[in-house]
Order: structure tokens, then C-alpha cells, then sequence
């Protein structure tokens, strides 16, 4: 039995090596099946960060243009508020220009008056010396006191033009 018994020591030694081995090459695949598994999920995270990248100097861009139509806005809306404040002077200005015009007319026009009643008086008083003449000359009076207004324009009617007829207005 003695040659039996090494044998079977080398045979389980070698038993033992081809599992070993069969272990090592089942831990192998189930590592390389991980391996290909994180590989295929970090792809899938680098087409992530690629597309986040994109949308995001997409997103700058976007940001970068409305900044500058903000800017465009805040620089028109500034504009808008000269050109509001202009308008507000120049409507002060025409209204006091318009306020000293009608003063001035208002201002006219009671001198016009003043001159009126001072004619009127004067008229009234060359008249009572008329009179007072008159009556120490013995002469009639022509007037008595009651005067006849002047007739006011009568309207004058538009008369239909007719052919041939010329119109000199």
C-alpha cells in the first residue's frame, strides 16, 4: 500500500491545485464581468457629464444673451425716461408760454376796454357840449339823447352755386 498512498497524495494535491485554479479563473470572469459592468456605467456617467456640459454652454449662452437684452432694455428704458422728462418740460413750457399769451390777451383786451369806456366817455361828453353849444346858439338839438343803435349784419344766405356761376371765395 505504500505505493498507492503517495499517488493518491500527488493526485489530491493535484485535485486541490485544478480547484484552486478553477476558483482563481471563476473569480477572474466574475471580476472581469464587474470590470465591464463599471466600464459600461462610467461611459454611460462620461455621456452624462458630456451632455450636462453641453446644456450648460447651452444655458450660459441663453444667460449671456438675456444679460445683454436686459442691458439693451435697462439702456432703452433710460432713454425713454430723457425722453419723458423732456417731454414733461417741454409741455410745462408750451403751457406757461400758452398762460402768458392769454395774459397778455386778457391784459389786451381790458385796455381795449378801458379804451372803449374812455371813448364812450369822451363821445358823451362832446356830445353834452354839442348840446350845451347848441342850446346857447338857440339852435334845435339834433339829438335828443335817444340814439339809434346801428342795425346788426343781417346773415347773409348761401346761395347754391349753379353751373357756369364763379365762385370768388
Amino acid at each position: 500500500m505504500a505505493p498507492s498512498a503517495p499517488r493518491t497524495r500527488a493526485a489530491a494535491a493535484l485535485r486541490m491545485k485544478q480547484i484552486a485554479l478553477d476558483n482563481q479563473d471563476r473569480t477572474i470572469r466574475r471580476l472581469r464581468a464587474q470590470l465591464a459592468t463599471q466600464r459600461r456605467g462610467l461611459a454611460a456617467t462620461k455621456k452624462e457629464l458630456e451632455e450636462t456640459r453641453v446644456a450648460l454652454e447651452a444655458s450660459q449662452k441663453v444667460i449671456a444673451g438675456l444679460t445683454e437684452i436686459g442691458l439693451s432694455m435697462t439702456k432703452k428704458v433710460e432713454r425713454m425716461k430723457v425722453k419723458k422728462q423732456q417731454v414733461r418740460a417741454n409741455h410745462v413750457e408750451c403751457h406757461h408760454k400758452f398762460q402768458a399769451r392769454i395774459h397778455e390777451a386778457e391784459d389786451s383786451m381790458q385796455a381795449q376796454h378801458l379804451l372803449i369806456e374812455a371813448l364812450v366817455d369822451e363821445k358823451d361828453s362832446l356830445l353834452q357840449t354839442i348840446h350845451g353849444l347848441q342850446e346857447a346858439n338857440n339852435a334845435p338839438a339834433p339829438f335828443d339823447g335817444d340814439w339809434e343803435e346801428e342795425p346788426e349784419e343781417e346773415e347773409i344766405e348761401d346761395i347754391p352755386l349753379g353751373e357756369g356761376e364763379i365762385d370768388d371765395e
